[in-house]
């Protein structure tokens, strides 16, 4: 019988299985990628008995690969907050599933251990941009204003590792961050250690922020704010956090930051006001490769030429 953890390669998806495998530890196959590799269950070979574990992936992009598992009689347990699509009735599917805005996978999982490894659960909060959702659990937490911080830095720095083209723009493949973190019971104690890749990531993440900071508006309205990134790998990585923290500073206001791939594509990140969290995957769904969840979604493959209807429909949309 084999394991088999599936996972998003971003800090909801690392931390998530951080919590499962601090309370049940398993040697198992760790399939992930890059955050917007998205549809990881649909070119994997299930097996009879095996059991799976899907964590922060949208069951809607991996019906195929989810239905050939069922098929095979392997066991899957199904914990996301994105857009399910129809959710298959089978005895082997066991599904935990909540897309309310302020929710993440993480916290979905720390519910069902009942706050076991609960530090891990809020970093991983932060690190999905719930930062209100986090700065309360915090307070209920009696965390203190540093503590409250560390794990918001903390969350923030393997989200932004899991931004890039590929696993060669990354400074760790997910696969490894999460068996570096894993020797962590605690974030706390991940950040008191010197040698930890807390540290590696913070230094990487301020020069890319620095980068990225420098780009000016490429449009901006009373609705939306619109940024365009270049063609490099540090703009791949930061592109996703730098979205978070244009929407934190900004909350009245929609944010679309586009990565280039070339003259004529891009990457899209789309970030819902944070006074009105819903819709973001709702437009990014209407157009090839988008997709995503109501406060953030985005498109993998966005012909720029069609930019100027998508700014139209956000604006519309948040009208």
């Amino acid at each position: 019988m084999r394991h088999i953890d599936i996972f998003n390669g971003d800090a909801d998806g690392i931390i998530s299985l951080i919590q499962l495998r601090l309370n049940e530890p398993r040697n198992s196959i760790l399939l992930t990628g890059v955050k917007r590799e998205n549809q990881l269950m649909n070119d994997f070979d299930f097996q009879p008995n095996d059991q799976v574990t899907v964590l922060d992936i949208s069951m809607e992009k991996n019906q195929e690969g989810l239905q050939r598992a069922l098929n095979v009689s392997a066991n899957v347990h199904y914990v996301d907050h994105h857009r399910s699509g129809d959710i298959p009735t089978h005895p082997n599917l066991l599904v935990d599933i909540n897309t309310d805005a302020d929710v993440c996978t993480a916290l979905l999982v720390d519910e069902k251990l009942k706050g076991k490894y609960h530090h891990w659960a809020i970093a991983a909060a932060y690190g999905d941009n719930l930062i209100a959702k986090a700065d309360v659990l915090c307070q209920q937490a009696q965390l203190s204003e540093l503590q409250s911080e560390q794990l918001k830095e903390l969350g923030t720095l393997v989200n932004y590792n899991g931004y890039g083209a590929a696993l060669a723009d990354l400074h760790y493949e997910p696969a490894t961050l999460f068996k570096q973190l894993l020797e962590y019971t605690s974030p706390f104690e991940a950040i008191a250690d010197s040698q930890s890749a807390y540290h590696q990531l913070k230094n990487a993440y301020q020069e890319d922020m620095h980068l990225a900071n420098s780009i000016k508006a490429h449009y901006q309205s009373s609705i939306v704010k619109v940024t365009i990134l270049p063609n490099a790998a540090w703009a791949r990585r930061i592109s996703g956090v730098f979205s978070n923290q244009q929407a934190n500073q900004h909350p009245s206001l929609a944010h679309l930051v586009l990565t280039e791939i070339n003259s004529q594509t891009a990457v899209v990140s789309l970030r819902a006001p944070l006074s009105q969290k819903q819709g973001a995957g709702e437009i990014c769904s209407n157009y090839k490769s988008g997709g995503g969840r109501e406060a953030a979604a985005g498109i993998n493959h966005f012909d720029i030429e069609l930019l100027k209807q998508f700014i139209s429909d956000i604006e519309r949309y948040y009208s």
